[in-house]
């Protein structure tokens, strides 16, 4: 009796054991699931909780360069992402650019979001480490960010300013409404991203019926002398996106009005500064397409090299018809079905 005693309870030890042992071996399994999750959500680039710190330069504030600033933070925005901005404009001083940048690189920030040609031209020349990312560049390869529209830099993509077709549209619609114009036209040879612009104009101007007549400022404090001395050479004004002459657009709305000459502008917020006509681009559009690469870039998804650089999307005729009429421009009924219509601010 006392045997068959001893030998239920050696059997009943034996199953609390076996039972014991199969709860660690299930611990054990969780435990392998949830490290197995936990890499697998760290190969996808998940960023719960991380605060991403980003760069923000451009040359100077002005209402294009602005909005292309705005439509980028609320691509980051919408992406969901928690986003730490560093702002500094370089104040329209090349000297800035430098200190910015390399502040920038020194900060050991995520990224950095260029918006124009010096800014993108600064942060590339501080660093081949830190993704950027550049907008509001007119010519990225001639200005030696990229290699081609097809091909990114190592470590730089973005989008242009600059559709392919606008400087060959506007000075269509130029030689169409104003045969046979003087076309004045005031930028800062120093802007590699203006000298492209000017060229592209003059080469669009070859076989028509107009004649280019060019300006040079060196800071937005001559902007209102140059455009004075074209008062009587020039039918018509035509200014590119030159961040120095754009920033004292002002000064040339002013000469237009009290002259009646028609100033043709480059993008469509110089027409509520004043502008009467141009074929562009919405700011805030490709702002927020660069926004949508940071995203990929801060996520893990792509590498700036895996992005190449992108033209904006399609353009259109834009007039302020208020500054029409002050510039005594008259009226193309063409236009009614041409145009959006802009107001001046």
């Amino acid at each position: 009796m006392k045997k068959l005693w001893l030998l239920v309870v050696m059997m009943a030890f034996a199953m609390l054991v076996a039972c014991g042992s199969g709860d660690d071996g299930g611990d054990d399994a969780s435990s392998d699931t949830a490290d197995s999750a936990e890499s697998t959500e760290e190969g996808n680039g998940e960023t719960d909780g991380e605060t991403f710190v980003i760069g923000a330069t451009q040359i100077v504030e002005h209402p294009s360069l602005d909005r292309a600033y705005e439509g980028f933070q609320k691509a980051l925005e919408d992406a969901g992402l928690n986003v730490e901005y560093n702002f500094e404009s370089a104040q329209n001083d090349q000297n800035n650019v430098k200190t910015i940048s390399d502040k920038f690189v020194a900060d050991g920030v995520d990224l950095i979001f260029a918006n124009s040609t010096p800014s993108a031209l600064g942060a590339l020349q501080a660093t081949s480490d830190i993704p950027i990312l550049f907008t509001s560049v007119t010519d990225a390869v001639d200005a030696g960010l990229v290699p081609s529209m097809e091909e990114a830099g190592e470590n730089i993509t973005g989008v242009v300013d600059l559709h392919p077709d606008a400087i060959q549209e506007t000075v269509n619609f130029i030689d169409t409404y104003f045969p046979d114009s003087t076309v004045g036209m005031v930028y800062n040879a120093g802007e590699q991203n203006s000298v492209a612009q000017v060229d592209a104009v003059k080469e669009a101007a070859e076989g028509t019926s107009l004649t280019i007549a060019e300006r040079t400022v060196a800071n937005s404090a001559e902007v209102q002398q140059a455009a004075t001395t074209l008062v009587g050479e020039a039918d018509v004004f035509y200014i590119i996106t030159d961040n120095t002459v754009v920033s004292a657009l002002e000064s040339v709305v002013g000469v237009a009005n009290d002259q009646s000459i028609p100033l043709i502008v480059g993008e469509p917020d110089s027409l509520q500064k004043g502008g009467f006509a141009t074929f562009g681009i919405d700011y805030y559009t490709i702002g927020y397409r660069t926004g949508e690469m940071a995203v990929q870039i801060l996520t893990g998804e792509k590498a700036p090299s895996e992005i190449p650089p992108e033209f904006p999307p399609e353009i259109q005729l834009f007039i302020n018809k208020d500054a029409a009429e002050k510039q005594g421009v008259e009226w193309n009924s063409d236009w009614d079905d041409m145009a959006q219509f802009v107001e001046a601010e």
